[in-house]
């Protein structure tokens, strides 16, 4: 378990990374939103494929590879449209739905065990995205993309979870980066910025980082259930705080800044109780 959680909080320090490079060239430089997704796939990819090459031709045909690609070129797109709307931090807390979509597809869907204060705890950290998000109140575009990320995204860590044991890693990493470039592939024609050394930097960090980031995150998810690694996901609230604060000078509200701090105290209390005996809310795998 602390194996994985190590290489989880890495993982999960590395994306905030890339979605603030990302802010920048969407928020201050003018480039498209879609630019900046397509290339921190086609990037990775590039990176990847002298690699995972072999792996990725056994699962070409494979439908729940491609499945689950779609689902995380839906969470990149949506979170770099949020972040070009919203400061980082409030993105980032309005994302953290991720983990409670993942908590209860792997329990519902791949009959993971997991204890019922667990469940409780889940709860609770939903709670503190409403207080972030405010729905009805405050709720802005970028909130609302943010919102919708996180539910890609959280089906997207169970499909992780679903396929790991069941397909070579190296086919999973490199179709979660091919399979999105050629997805977008067709909305970025007609959107490519004029390329300076500053886009250049700010696109080889976005893309270096963000698949840093799903490849660790991989390995983790090799190692442990998601319903136990889900709730460390939170991590990503503190690096997004600072980074937003550091690059681009935004402080989250007081109202956002309690959603945070429920949903990290939400978080590590499902850490606390991971070594005590649990309550099946499902049944077990097979």
């Amino acid at each position: 378990m602390i194996k994985a959680l190590f290489i989880m909080l890495i993982a999960m320090s590395f994306i905030p990374a890339g979605d603030a490079a990302s802010k920048v060239m969407t928020s201050e430089l003018g480039v498209a939103p879609v630019y900046v997704v397509w290339t921190r796939f086609v990037i990775g990819a590039l990176i990847l494929l002298p690699f995972t090459w072999r792996a990725g031709l056994c699962v070409l045909w494979d439908w729940r590879v491609w499945f689950r690609a779609s689902l995380v070129a839906g969470g990149i797109s949506c979170i770099t449209q949020a972040i070009k709307f919203a400061p980082l931090a409030d993105v980032f807390g309005a994302f953290f739905i991720a983990p409670m979509i993942s908590f209860v597809l792997s329990v519902w869907l791949l009959k993971e065990r997991a204890r019922l204060v667990q469940a409780l705890l889940v709860v609770l950290g939903f709670v503190g995205v409403l207080l972030i998000v405010r729905p009805g109140f405050e709720t802005s575009q970028g909130l609302g993309w943010a919102v919708i990320a996180g539910c890609f995204y959280g089906t997207f860590l169970t499909a992780s979870r679903w396929l790991a044991g069941q397909v070579a890693i190296g086919g999973l990493m490199l179709t979660q980066m091919v399979g999105p470039t050629l997805l977008i592939t067709p909305f970025v024609l007609g959107n490519f910025p004029q390329i300076t050394p500053q886009i250049a930097g700010l696109t080889l960090v976005s893309g270096a980082c963000s698949m840093a980031g799903n490849v660790l995150m991989l390995f983790a998810y090799r190692m442990q259930e998601a319903s136990k690694l889900a709730p460390f996901v939170y991590f990503q609230l503190l690096s997004a705080v600072v980074l937003g604060w550091a690059i681009f000078g935004d402080l989250p509200s007081a109202l956002t800044l309690l959603g945070m701090g429920v949903i990290v105290v939400a978080g590590s209390a499902v850490a606390m109780f991971q070594s005590r005996r649990p309550i099946a809310l499902g049944t077990e795998r097979a």
